[in-house]
């Protein structure tokens, strides 16, 4: 089995959860403390050994292509002013030996047809799939975790997490059993149930390895949920003719599709961050909460 060299960046929604904030820029784009969300899922591909990247974007995406290019107007502003610290974190965004490849999404068809839409690039080979909006802080990064978990057993593997049975219809929600080598197989996986019928509250959480027969499912996968193709039905369909791993990794999520999850992620990392970190803490010790 070959190893896992690409990821795939399902970048085309419209982010309409911070409207006014995405009427005009990427929800991708939308920074934590100095990095755009689409920096830190492209820095978790990179740290697990992935040379390609595969965005698939839509209108109104041109500033996540413009972020991983070069900037030679600013490049040479900063070589002038001698800001030489600057100038190597704006060139070393992207590694040399990393390719970003843009495709795009002509209609909202769901993160299935998203997927299917990097077919012609992945080819026959295994590839990631990463969610930007799922900002998840751990390390070594959960994308590294499960494709060390994918290398062992050359099984699909789902990023899963515990979430409040009232929260399982805003996921995939996955029911599991061990296999014989004590790892989480999935048995089924069910688009966004509603709690009383949902089979587990273990949900899949932007993170995914997948093998190439994922493809021939999305190709005869029918419209689902809001007329879109759903990825959980073709792993639905993948699950009976292959196992497919359900992955709890080490690390905290932050889902940034939502304010309150955006906000958490903003304070946690700016308290992390070695410029601001310290000063920060003090500001927020120094508040006044009702």
């Amino acid at each position: 089995m070959k190893k896992i060299t690409k990821a795939v960046f399902p970048v085309a929604g419209m982010g309409t959860r911070f409207l006014p904030a995405t009427k005009a820029s990427p929800k991708e784009m939308l920074p934590i403390v100095d990095k755009p969300l689409i920096q830190y899922a492209v820095e978790e591909a990179v740290a697990a050994g992935i040379t390609e990247l595969i965005f698939i974007t839509g209108r109104n995406k041109r500033s996540i292509e413009d972020h991983f290019d070069k900037a030679y107007e600013l490049e040479t502003e900063l070589e002038n002013r001698n800001k030489k610290k600057l100038l190597d974190l704006v060139q070393g965004i992207v590694p040399d030996n990393v390719s970003c490849i843009y495709i795009r999404q002509t209609e909202a068809l769901g993160l299935g047809h998203a997927v299917l839409c990097a077919k012609p690039v992945v080819g026959n080979e295994p590839f990631a799939v990463i969610l930007a909006d799922d900002l998840i802080d751990g390390e070594p990064g959960a994308v590294e975790q499960m494709v060390r978990v994918f290398n062992d057993t050359h099984c699909s593997v789902l990023g899963v997490e515990t979430v409040a049975r009232e929260e399982t219809g805003s996921y995939g929600i996955v029911e599991i059993q061990p296999n014989d080598q004590g790892r989480d197989q999935v048995s089924s996986i069910v688009e966004k149930p509603h709690p009383d019928v949902a089979p587990s509250n273990l949900a899949v959480v932007g993170r995914y390895i997948l093998t190439p027969r994922i493809f021939d499912k999305l190709l005869n996968t029918p419209a689902g949920a809001g007329g879109e193709i759903q990825l959980t039905d073709a792993i639905a369909a993948l699950l009976k003719e292959e196992p497919v791993l359900a992955y709890a990794f080490d690390g905290v999520r932050y889902d940034c599709g939502s304010k309150i999850g955006y906000l958490k992620a903003t304070v946690e990392l700016g308290l992390k961050h070695h410029e601001v970190g310290r000063d920060f803490a003090a500001y927020l010790g120094s508040l006044k909460l009702d």
